[in-house]
Parts: C-alpha cells; sequence; structure tokens
C-alpha cells in the first residue's frame, strides 16, 4: 500500500505562503495483489469439511448358532422400540397385544428412561460386565480375556434382545441415542429393522387410548 502526500498552498502579496494544505491519497491497488495471494494460500492450505460419519458396532453372529434358532427369539426376552416423531418413544414386550394399547408403553431417552428400563431387564449381565471391569483394573485378566469374556456375557441366554424400529418421523439424533443405550446398558443382542404397518397401528392406538382397537371390535 502507497501513500502519496501533496503540498498546496496559497500565496500572498509579497510572495510569502499563507498556509500549506497535506492532502494524503491511499493507493490501494497493491492490496488487490495481496488480497488475491492470501485467498490462494488458505485455498491451498486449509482442508475441506468432511463428512462426518457413525461407526457402528453390530453384534456379530455366532457360527455356532443355526439359522433358525437365530430367527427365533424368546417372547419373555424381547424388547421392541418404536421410534416415533417429536422425540417419543414406545416399546412392548414379546409380542404386541393389538387389542389392548396400553400393553404398549411410553418411555423417553432420559437416563430414567429407556436406560433405566434396559439396565432392570439386563441387569445380571451389567453385574457380571461390572465384576469383569473391576477384574481388568485389578490386572487380574489381560485384554485378550477380557474382550473374550465381555462377548459371552452379552450374548448369554438369559440376556434381551433388543428390535429397534424408527417410524419415518423419527431423526437420526434418536436412532443414535437408541443405539448409544445399547452400548451403556451390555446389550448384546440387538438389530435395527423396518417398521411395519402393524407397529405403527399399535402407536396410532395408544395415542388414541384404544379407540382404533375398539372400532374394529365393533
Amino acid at each position: 500500500m502507497m501513500a502519496e502526500i501533496q503540498e498546496s498552498g496559497n500565496k500572498k502579496k509579497g510572495g510569502k505562503n499563507k498556509q500549506k494544505k497535506m492532502t494524503v491519497r491511499v493507493d490501494f491497488t497493491p492490496m488487490v495483489d495481496m488480497n488475491m495471494l492470501l485467498i490462494t494460500f488458505f485455498m491451498l492450505c486449509t482442508s475441506l469439511s468432511k463428512p462426518q460419519t457413525m461407526e457402528i458396532s453390530m453384534p456379530s453372529n455366532d457360527k455356532n448358532v443355526t439359522e433358525e434358532q437365530q430367527s427365533k427369539v424368546k417372547a419373555s426376552q424381547a424388547i421392541t422400540l418404536l421410534l416415533g416423531g417429536d422425540n417419543k418413544l414406545y416399546y412392548y414386550d414379546g409380542e404386541p397385544n393389538y387389542k389392548d394399547y396400553s400393553s404398549l408403553k411410553e418411555t423417553t431417552y432420559q437416563a430414567d428412561g429407556l436406560r433405566a428400563m434396559l439396565l432392570q431387564r439386563n441387569r445380571a449381565a451389567v453385574n457380571e460386565v461390572n465384576e469383569l471391569k473391576q477384574q481388568k483394573l485389578d490386572l487380574k485378566i489381560s485384554e485378550e480375556e477380557f474382550t473374550k469374556k465381555l462377548g459371552e456375557i452379552k450374548s448369554g441366554k438369559d440376556t434381551p434382545t433388543v428390535i429397534i424400529k424408527a417410524t419415518d418421523d423419527a431423526s437420526y439424533k434418536n436412532l443414535i441415542d437408541a443405539l448409544d443405550e445399547m452400548q451403556i446398558c451390555n446389550i448384546g443382542k440387538y438389530v435395527i429393522t423396518d417398521i411395519a404397518e402393524a407397529d405403527e397401528f399399535l402407536i396410532k392406538n395408544y395415542d388414541s387410548k384404544g379407540e382404533l382397537s375398539q372400532n374394529i371390535a365393533e
């Protein structure tokens, strides 16, 4: 950036200057080149924003279990989560009861909601996992042994199986929150499946306090 100072003044009669006036003119032409250099520098040195992704660690299939056994889940150990709109969360145990709207329960994504329910259902496995973690902290077992026993505890026979179904109105955050609770509550058997029309009927019937099931019965 360059600046030029110009002097101007008026002369009195007799050859004396009355007063000198100084005017400053700033030349911004070099600034254009400077800005272009800075823009080029930042374009070359700045990395573009990368899309954020989330890794989902799904339970691995047990090779010792047949496909028929995998498809059959004990009703007493199955919990189906229905993710609705407006951060609403519903669940039912075992087989759905379409005649009784109260068989569908409503909960929240808070610690005293979904987490409390899952911890209660998976209490035995949670206690075993906590003891296993303490053994690891005390250096009584190795990292390899810890990982192996942890998988065995989570996939035990008496542990619940969670089926997660999301409606079109549910958000990605709802799904992520539900998956986070699977890890926090040490749920080793869970699956994400498409929601069926029958499940959507359960939600609508629950919101209407059983009016839909009464109309069908009539």
